[in-house]
């Protein structure tokens, strides 16, 4: 078997998929790329056995065949070819890869394409289409707040509910959460689901900078998402959702109002003198002044500075982890954020100053002397 393409055409759609791949799969033959031409057609899929990416390209070829190809080998050898046509020739019975090109030649092994799983169908769906720019927000927006924790899997990546009238996405680490609505996106399945954070990572750096529709199709095992010609089907995280809005405080008597940059770059400093394992910063409301103050005392450094703020309410102290909140207003932008606030020991909820109409954000901390609330 033998086909003809662009080097620097197959280098970008491999690239596109090549995060897929684990370093040390379960599989073996996952380290591969899994090759099938079909009349000029070639469709690379590159899986993990939870996610699989596949993309196409056209290739010059007057055959049909598939074939597994070692994926890290591949791609720094054309990473390092300057932009030729490249012919792959393939032995059919010794799996044996030899690429020509300009500069020369390069043979590697390959592996029989039939050991390569088969990718995971997404039967009965329901369908719903949202808009990159839209899918590229809601990730940014939560994807961080998600949880390491392996005896938690269900905080592992971003839960996601369908109504008739929005479509929410929210996630959780225990110590902060953020619930991210839209209601330009709406689906009367009122299906939740729950996608893993390699997934969404992996189509959040997938997406194309042109504003395309992404069409989605779920059922309660798997999801797919297809645009242009990537495919990205993933294995929904088969848990159970905390119920995360019991953990929202319904009344809040005290209102921060603050400059969000300013009030970020007095945390970035003030951090870098706070107990490195607490990350802890107190903010004391007195007025119309805010104190931010840290403190180590196993190094006896300290810092605090003060900030003019608009405040309504009782005055407070309350202590926040620096660093969860330098990452929450980081993935803001809007000129001023809200800080709405009851108790010392109750949560904090962050708001923007201004939204879009059709979005709804709520971004939940607590205080760093509370145990996790789930």
């Amino acid at each position: 078997m033998k086909f003809l393409v662009s080097s620097s055409a197959l280098l970008k759609q491999i690239s596109s998929i090549n995060g897929v791949i684990s370093t040390n799969p379960m599989v073996p033959i996952l380290e591969n790329f899994l090759f099938e031409i079909q009349d000029g057609l070639l469709t690379i899929t590159a899986s993990d056995l939870q996610t699989s990416m596949i993309t196409e390209i056209d290739v010059e070829s007057s055959e049909n065949g598939s074939i597994a190809v070692p994926a890290r080998i591949l791609l720094d050898t054309l990473k390092n070819l300057p932009e030729q046509p490249v012919t792959f020739s393939i032995d059919e019975e010794t799996y044996s890869i030899e690429i020509s090109s300009d500069n020369g030649r390069y043979k590697l092994a390959g592996e029989n394409a039939t050991d390569f799983p088969k990718v995971q169908e997404v039967e009965n769906p329901d369908t719903v289409d949202i808009s990159a720019d839209v899918l590229a927000t809601a990730i940014n927006h939560t994807i961080y707040a998600t949880s390491n924790d392996e005896l938690r899997p269900a905080m592992g990546g971003v839960y996601v509910k369908f109504d008739e009238t929005n479509t929410t996405f929210v996630a959780t680490d225990g110590n902060r959460l953020i619930r991210y609505r839209r209601v330009d996106v709406a689906s009367d399945s009122g299906t939740g689901i729950i996608i893993p954070r390699k997934a969404l990572s992996l189509l959040k750096n997938s997406l194309p900078a042109e504003n395309v529709n992404v069409a989605v199709e779920f059922n309660m095992s798997n999801a797919y998402f297809k645009f242009n010609n990537i495919k990205l089907i993933c294995r929904l995280v088969d848990e159970r959702f905390p119920d995360y809005e019991n953990v929202i405080p319904a009344e809040n008597n005290i209102k921060l109002t603050i400059n969000r940059q300013e009030f970020m770059s007095s945390l970035k400093r003030i951090s870098i003198y706070a107990n490195k394992t607490t990350h802890q910063v107190r903010l004391k409301i007195n007025g119309s002044e805010l104190q931010i103050f840290a403190e180590d005392l196993d190094f006896s450094n300290e810092a605090s500075e003060i900030m003019a703020c608009e405040h309504q309410g009782d005055d407070i102290e309350i202590g926040f982890n620096a660093k969860f909140l330098v990452e929450m207003l980081n993935n803001l932008d809007s000129k001023e954020v809200s800080i709405d606030m009851s108790a010392p020991n109750k949560a904090g909820l962050l708001f923007p100053s201004d939204m879009d109409e059709n979005e709804d954000i709520l971004l939940l901390v607590m205080p760093v002397m509370l145990n996790n609330y789930v």
